[in-house]
């Protein structure tokens, strides 16, 4: 630093710590002076008990008091963040690590290959094909080229079974509301068709058409936050415009449904999942063969999860939780398909089965141990040919095939292991390297590791942790933790280029596999849902003191991290034990638990939090949500909450009134920031405004622990 720097920021004495290439010193905070946010008198009468809500004002995203509100906000916020003095350094590094070719594993289609690639720093991902492996790749579709500022995502959302054509999925901004289209694929001619206001649905083909859920067009203005009822599913048929689309299902007793139809490889049967929300489903089944309308039923209840991977015949192989909570794979006789007459194909093992796919004449069993990845390759009888030799500790995702495939590809990666494409014979079991990323830093110098540590009520908890090799333990390293915990989701080990500033400025980066996740299978799910998600909260407040514990951190130097679900959990801890942390990073988080079902697909996550509208789950849900338990006179830990003005997933509102209440209720001069992003939605439209949005947060969290990064 030199003597311009020093006396521009006003210290005096600047401590300087010769520990992996970092500065310490004290940062000079000037006051925010937060907008003036107003309250209005609104209060609900949970069952006796009364719930001021005065920035209710707030969920109406469309108005322009609060058009202006997020301005004011966005102007403090970046304002802040524009006088951190290495934020620029910071940009530039994450755009230097990001900027290396990544490519997806190849999907065939017939005689095509189609994979995405991305050249770096491209906003998204460009879809190619070629004529076999060794053909020419050719574009596709560049959705680049589709807006200016790169906000158009585009998928592949479904095969035709003749393999001519290619049905697309388009999103805007960040939206879950997608349009489909379809694309011929020898010519890549885009057809006329356009299917619109679809949300969580593939395209499923059948004949010279398809099979999609939709939604009915939402009321002007109500695009973004109004509630999703009556999924339906339609057939469309090629060339034909969508209102004559034929209605193939639908249940108006039960508007707060989803329903999903896939179709079988050989085209005979149809294949119907009904779930009243995000866990629990029912099955039902068509011979595509036969005229008779309608659905049979094969899988009752919603209380197990089942999904069908494909038929044996007249047969279906089912992967369920049904008497099996880490699952199991049975086959089912739909004209006999009680439960006494399933027949196992892979038992239950202390291996939870996340995943079955086939390929060939052969079935893939994926597994997890302790959160991370066991695959193995049987016969259709479920005979154990061989457990499919990986790299090492991590995750391993594909298998899946054709029945005419001879070899199929999967992707393996963990925390230092770059994502890496292998081929693999069906035949002989062999794995040959097909693609292997090459980044532009060196992953080798990094350690992981894997502990085990005990929960408030002695419940043993994985965490995954990674720092640079020969890291000293002084409790001073900056610590990054981050989890989920709900949903049923597993955190596995990934590759992830955004965490290499912290781990290269002497950092810490800890995942903990809390309950409420799928890495135990349901037991462990439902050891975090409901009535008992305070286990979730438990289980990061225990990883928090861990790392205290055993020297990687201290309160100062410790941030958490957490999006959606994940940004629930950091608003919950961080009112829950506010000492405990340094910086809190909450991600379009469900932050007012009383109200999320009112909002677009909310009503789906109420099997997994409840709903204030039953009063048992009412008194849980008020105990823990963030917004209700933001306490006056408490310091609570320097704060960044992000979200995103298209985000129709959990809608913006959740981060406006937890920011407003927690600015209004601070008792401390650590900083409370909104950070709201335009044109996106759950998560970064493109990968300018991830880097972006990456480059606040660390810049945020280095300045609030008094640090300076290497780059310089």
């Amino acid at each position: 630093m030199s003597k311009r720097d020093l006396l521009a920021s006003g210290v005096i004495i600047c401590l300087v710590l010769l520990f992996l290439g970092q500065i310490a010193c004290k940062q000079p905070r000037e006051k925010i002076i937060y907008p003036q946010t107003k309250k209005v008198e609104v209060v609900d009468d949970y069952f006796g008990t009364k719930v001021a809500d005065p920035y209710r004002w707030l969920e109406d995203d469309n108005s322009e008091e609060t058009k202006k509100w997020v301005t004011e906000q966005n102007k403090v916020t970046f304002a802040f963040l524009g006088k951190i003095p290495y934020r620029e350094k910071i940009r530039q590094r994450l755009k230097d690590i990001y900027n290396y070719p990544r490519m997806s594993q190849p999907m065939r289609a017939g005689e095509y290959y189609f994979f995405y690639k991305n050249d770096g720093l491209q906003n998204q991902s460009v879809i190619y094909v070629q004529k076999g492996l060794e053909g020419q790749p050719e574009v596709f579709i560049d959705p680049n080229q589709l807006s200016p500022d790169g906000t158009i995502r585009i998928g592949l959302a479904g095969f035709s079974n003749d393999f001519r054509h290619v049905a697309i999925s388009r999103s805007e901004a960040g939206s879950d509301w997608s349009e489909l289209r379809v694309m011929e694929i020898a010519t890549k001619k885009e057809l006329p068709d356009r299917i619109q206001w679809i949300k969580f649905s593939g395209a499923a083909w059948y004949q010279d058409g398809f099979f999609y859920s939709g939604y009915d067009k939402p009321a002007p203005g109500e695009e973004l936050k109004a509630r999703n009822e009556y999924q339906k599913v339609y057939y469309h048929k090629l060339g034909q415009p969508q209102e004559k689309d034929i209605l193939v299902y639908e249940d108006q007793e039960h508007p707060l449904r989803y329903s999903r139809l896939e179709v079988t490889e050989d085209q005979k049967y149809a294949i119907l999942s009904v779930s009243a929300g995000t866990s629990g489903n029912e099955l039902y089944w068509r011979d595509l063969s036969q005229k008779k309308p309608g659905f049979q039923l094969l899988i009752p209840g919603f209380d197990y999860n089942s999904d069908v991977i494909d038929n044996l015949g007249d047969k279906f192989l089912v992967r369920t939780n049904i008497d099996a909570p880490n699952y199991r794979l049975v086959l089912i006789d739909p004209k006999k398909p009680a439960k006494e007459n399933w027949k196992n194909i892979l038992p239950e093992k202390p291996e939870v089965l996340t995943g079955a796919v086939t390929a060939g004449d052969y079935i893939f069993g994926i597994y997890l141990q302790d959160a991370h990845t066991k695959v193995y390759q049987y016969t259709p009888e479920g005979k154990l040919l061989r457990e499919i030799e990986l790299p090492a500790i991590g995750t391993a995702s594909g298998f899946g095939g054709w029945r005419d495939d001879k070899v199929v590809f999967y992707t393996f990666q963990s925390f230092n292991y770059p994502p890496t494409i292998y081929r693999y014979d069906l035949a002989t079991g062999k794995s040959e390297l097909f693609t292997k990323q090459e980044v532009k830093f060196k992953p080798e110098e990094f350690e992981v590791k894997q502990v085990f540590y005990n929960s408030q009520d002695g419940t043993k908890v994985p965490m995954f942790i990674v720092h640079k090799r020969g890291l000293m333990l002084d409790g001073k390293n900056p610590t990054y933790l981050t989890a989920y915990g709900g949903f049923n989701i597993s955190l596995l080990p990934s590759f992830n280029p955004a965490i290499v500033p912290i781990l290269e400025n002497g950092g810490v980066f800890a995942q903990p596999n809390l309950r409420g996740g799928g890495e135990y299978g349901e037991s462990w799910h439902r050891a975090g849902m409901l009535q008992n998600k305070q286990n979730v909260f438990d289980d990061f407040i225990a990883a928090a003191e861990y790392l205290i514990k055993e020297k990687y951190t201290s309160p100062k130097y410790l941030a958490i991290a957490g999006a959606s679900n994940g940004g629930l959990l950091v608003g919950a801890v961080m009112t829950q034990r506010p000492e405990l942390f340094g910086v809190a990073f909450p991600a379009v988080g469900v932050m007012d638990m009383l109200r999320y079902h009112k909002f677009t697909v909310g009503w789906g996550w109420v099997v997994e939090y409840g709903s204030s509208d039953k009063e048992e789950q009412f008194r849980c849900l008020i105990k823990y949500s963030p917004l209700h338990n933001i306490r006056d006179g408490v310091c609570y830990p320097a704060t960044l909450v992000t979200t995103a003005d298209h985000d129709d997933r959990v809608v913006p509102a959740h981060s406006f009134k937890f920011a407003a209440t927690l600015q209004e209720k601070q008792a401390c001069d650590n900083p409370v920031l909104i950070r709201i992003e335009t044109r996106s939605g759950h998560g970064s439209s493109n990968v300018t405004k991830a880097l972006d949005e990456l480059t606040d947060k660390y810049a945020f969290m280095f300045y609030i622990m008094g640090l300076k990064p290497i780059y310089r």
